[in-house]
């Protein structure tokens, strides 16, 4: 895998479906962004791994759909993760968008436990903003942190407090570094 590939690919450990959603954007405050899910054939794979494969592929409009409820997530996350008070136009949306699709609760009995597949990308997404919502307002929304690399900024789930960067590898490591350049400067 190259550099490229690595700096595409999804990142599923950010401790929930829709917290992971939001990592499909990369440095999402750098000056260079990553977008890892350009295409609707790569939000129909990061549906798939997420385990919300659609019975009907993503088309254009659904990809358009994903990155609108990404970036009205984004600043909800941010806040409640800050202690900040959510931003109405991102609560609005977020309220639009869960009423805006029917996707009841059918269990299916098979060597597992499973929810019956998402008719459409639509439905998929409304679970992943229903899980969102159910998040950043219950109890759970406590264990949210933010990433401290200014070009992150990636929110996690952190119930046990412990981490300081989010789960990338490249946050901690950046962080690292320049806590030790910081040390140094402080000992000369």
């Amino acid at each position: 895998m190259t550099h490229e590939d690595d700096r595409l690919a999804f990142r599923f450990d950010c401790g929930a479906t829709w917290l992971n959603l939001l990592a499909t954007s990369g440095r999402h405050f750098s000056a260079h962004p990553v977008e890892r899910m350009a295409t609707p054939e790569r939000l129909g794979e990061w549906l798939d791994r997420s385990e919300l494969t659609p019975v009907r592929p993503p088309g254009a409009a659904d990809l358009r759909r994903a990155h609108a409820l990404r970036e009205t997530l984004r600043p909800l996350a941010l806040a409640v993760a800050e202690g900040q008070p959510p931003p109405a136009g991102a609560v609005g949306e977020l309220t639009r968008f869960l009423g805006e699709e029917r996707d009841p609760v059918r269990l299916v009995a098979g060597d597992r436990l499973l929810r019956e597949a998402p008719a459409t990308t639509g439905a998929a997404l409304a679970r992943i903003a229903r899980q969102a919502a159910d998040q950043l307002t219950g109890p759970e929304r406590h264990a949210l942190a933010v990433c401290p690399e200014h070009d992150c900024r990636g929110v996690f789930a952190n119930p046990t407090g412990r981490r300081r960067w989010c789960p990338s590898p490249a946050c901690a490591s950046r962080g690292r570094v320049r806590a030790l350049r910081e040390r140094r400067r402080a000992g000369e």
